[in-house]
């Protein structure tokens, strides 16, 4: 069966704003996008002036959370390494491949090196061919640079992306603010903005030495994303992302001790934040993910220095992403780029854009419908977000996969 949506306000490739088009769709792919003439076997559906924009591809989740990623859109959900056992086994890499099929894409991410501990590089080479498409180090920084060395020579040899985490872990330690005035005002164990910056110099030398792909997965302070910039200019094969969290809170967001506010990286003072604002404007960060991690009562009501970090993102991440479009940081048809279209260049699938020959992964928006965030109602697994009872802009009101509705 055919399908043509009619009516439509697609977000189509190099055009900044959404077009009043056709898209037909043929089996499980787009067809064409354009003035389509309907034929017989055609089923016909109209998307009442929606914008029809590919499905988020989310690029570094930490569980499989069906209702939270139908709720904000979410089609594809590139899952970290981070799990109990690690996935570090062809085995666990299969088990997580098949996890949410077929309504949902779970793209699981092959840790670097056994139990992610930086010692020993992990079965890759297996991993890749039980569905593997992407490297990560996890959480954690590798600190030996000659075993990061061999990993990033390896991956490149499987030409496969590595996902990395970038703080130095001797200037972290057991850190869980950024110092500052906030952290000392509390008392909180704090560590310099620098250790990312150290962490992304080290690691660029490396991509030099290498020549391997690696994307940066959250790049928060000025100091790393002026790194990032001028090796892209220099032509070096990496990406970077981001969090709303880190575009939309500083660490004001943490004084009153809200652990639902304790990220990894923690969240950074309101220079970087605009730093972080600026990037996205001009092209520095590639990618904007949810880092959905949710987390229940035992990991987050705790006091802030014993709680885990980590936010519940998959629910929030279109509408509040859809703020930098009314901001006038970006156009709609760039943030698509840094939600779908990127992260799914960076894996490697067929997907994120409305463009014939790709998979038909879309969803409908109301991007003025609006609705408040609340911890209670949450579609997610936890609802811990630190925009608990902010009023937001922006609902999926149809989400199909592979052509099919959810």
């Amino acid at each position: 069966m055919k399908k043509l949506f009619t009516n439509a306000q697609a977000i189509v490739p190099g055009q900044a704003e959404p077009q009043v088009t056709s898209v037909l769709i043929d089996g499980e792919v787009f067809s064409e996008i354009g003035d389509v003439t309907p034929c017989s076997e055609s089923q016909i559906i109209d998307c009442e002036n929606k914008i029809l924009a590919p499905g988020i591809v989310d690029l570094g989740v930490f569980a499989i959370d069906k209702p939270a990623f139908h709720f904000g859109g979410i089609t594809r959900a590139a899952l970290m390494p981070d799990q109990s056992p690690v996935l570090d086994l062809p085995a666990m890499i299969k088990h997580y491949a098949a996890d949410g099929k077929p309504d949902l894409w779970s793209h699981p991410i092959a840790a670097a090196t056994k139990a992610l501990e930086g010692k020993e590089l992990a079965e890759i080479g297996l991993m890749k061919p039980a569905g593997a498409l992407a490297v990560s180090t996890g959480r954690h920084w590798i600190a030996d640079s000659g075993m990061m060395l061999k990993l990033l020579q390896y991956c490149h040899s499987l030409n496969m992306p590595v996902i990395v985490h970038s703080e130095d872990l001797g200037l972290v330690g057991d850190a869980v603010a950024t110092a500052g005035e906030t952290a000392t005002r509390l008392g909180l164990s704090s560590a310099p903005s620098c250790a990312e910056a150290v962490s992304i110099a080290r690691d660029l030398a490396l991509v030099r030495e290498s020549g391997a792909k690696v994307h940066f997965r959250q790049v928060t302070t000025a100091a790393g994303l002026n790194l990032i910039g001028e090796a892209k200019s220099q032509g070096l094969p990496i990406t970077c992302g981001i969090t709303p969290a880190h575009l939309f809170l500083s660490d004001m967001a943490i004084s009153d001790f809200r652990t639902f506010a304790r990220l990894s990286p923690p969240l950074r003072d309101e220079s970087d934040r605009q730093a972080c604002l600026a990037a996205v404007q001009n092209g520095t960060i590639d990618v904007i993910s949810s880092g959905h991690d949710p987390r229940g009562p035992e990991d987050k009501r705790l006091p802030f220095a014993e709680a885990q970090p980590g936010m519940a993102g998959a629910e929030t991440l279109l509408a509040l992403s859809l703020n930098l479009v009314r901001d006038e940081i970006v156009s709609i048809g760039r943030l698509f780029e840094m939600l779908s279209t990127n992260p799914a260049k960076i894996l490697g699938a067929n997907a994120g854009a409305i463009e014939p020959g790709y998979e038909a992964d879309f969803i409908l928006i109301d991007p003025d419908a609006p609705w408040q965030v609340d911890t209670r109602k949450m579609a997610a697994a936890a609802g811990n977000t630190p925009f608990d009872k902010l009023p937001v802009q922006g609902r999926v009101r149809g989400i199909y996969k592979g052509g099919k509705a959810l």
